[in-house]
């Protein structure tokens, strides 16, 4: 009799206490430290960190299968960004000490003399040697000269820029760099310039007649107000002639608007920096060139307009220009390759990706 009734009191004390864990269970998940926001909160961070890990490890774009791929991106763009300035000034270190646009990235009176030799990019046995007459033309020095430029702006040309209000966001940022005479407009790719390159090709295409008639690229340029042309004169032998003529002809009428040469020794600098990291392509594009410029020169780097596909990350058809319905040169470049690389470098925090509409307000 004494053994049931110890037995009975055992199991009213056994369901008193499951009552009281449930009770206790029931409060704190209705009341006070696990709410359902909570844990939607914890699950979106695990997310974020998994995809960050995922494209931050390098793998060929040849690879990627794109639903999937833009899908996973949309994700991923929509978490927290993460600066990191362990890796950003990593990645400047590297960039200065191989390549050195600091004092290199095109030729100044400074960094070149009077009948000093210029290699070409691309050749082993051309040169070209500077005389006095081109040479008094370079400018001085470089306008960054002892002095870290802030927030940059690198603006592609890709047509995920359209509808995309970003030209505010674009317009906030210290310096901007733009490409090949891109048009601009305040709403999506801003107005502000500092830098804008000039394909040779375009001047022998576009600007046929530009000894006898500079008025078209005269009025094609002046919309960028100061901002320094920069040509790769020495990259190809066709580059100089087009290069040393758009020179000799701007100089006189817009001498606010400087004509800069690339430095092939620079470009050689990169090329060997990128393909001993895995790019094999023939040549880099500008953009990637001068997005690695910026890694060096600038605090923080802010990319525009660089997406290699045909379809947003919403599955929307995207034209390859915002401004123009040209194809990529797939022989010359490698846009998805160099494209998986600035994803690596986003996700590390070296960089930051523009890949979807902006605000209405500046960042």
């Amino acid at each position: 009799m004494a053994l049931a009734f110890r037995r009975l009191v055992f199991r009213l004390l056994m369901v008193l206490v499951v009552f009281q864990g449930v009770c206790v269970i029931f409060y704190y998940t209705r009341n006070t430290h696990w709410p359902r926001d909570g844990v939607t909160d914890v699950l979106q961070q695990q997310r974020c960190a998994k995809l960050r890990h995922k494209f931050t490890i390098l793998k060929p774009a040849k690879s990627i299968q794109l639903q999937n791929f833009t899908r996973e991106l949309s994700d991923f763009m929509s978490c927290p960004y993460k600066l990191n300035t362990t890796e950003r000034e990593i990645n400047r270190m590297r960039l200065q000490f191989c390549c050195n646009a600091t004092g290199s990235l095109y030729l100044t009176k400074r960094n070149t003399a009077i009948n000093q030799t210029i290699p070409y990019e691309t050749s082993t046995v051309k040169t070209y040697k500077m005389n006095a007459g081109i040479h008094r033309m370079l400018p001085e020095d470089f306008p960054w000269s002892g002095r870290r430029l802030g927030r940059c702006a690198v603006v592609g040309s890709g047509g995920i820029l359209k509808n995309s209000s970003c030209g505010r966001e674009i317009d906030s940022a210290d310096y901007v760099i733009r490409f090949n005479l891109a048009s601009i407009n305040d709403s999506d790719v801003g107005l502000k310039t500092d830098l804008i390159t000039i394909n040779p090709s375009q001047i022998r295409s576009v600007f046929k007649n530009l000894g006898q008639n500079p008025d078209p690229l005269v009025e094609r340029i002046s919309v960028y107000g100061n901002a320094s042309l920069i040509m790769p004169a020495f990259a190809y032998t066709f580059c100089t002639g087009q290069s040393l003529k758009t020179l000799r002809v701007l100089h006189p009428v817009r001498p606010q608007q400087p004509v800069v040469f690339f430095s092939p020794e620079y470009l050689r600098a990169l090329d060997r920096f990128w393909k001993r990291r895995g790019l094999k392509e023939v040549r880099l594009s500008t953009g990637f060139m001068l997005i690695s410029t910026a890694m060096e020169l600038c605090d923080n780097v802010h990319v525009y307009g660089f997406w290699p596909f045909g379809t947003d990350l919403q599955d929307n058809p995207v034209p390859y220009h915002y401004y123009d319905e040209l194809k990529p040169h797939r022989y010359m470049h490698s846009m998805p390759e160099e494209f998986v690389r600035l994803l690596q470098l986003h996700s590390q925090g070296a960089l930051t990706l523009h890949l979807q509409p902006c605000s209405s307000d500046a960042r």
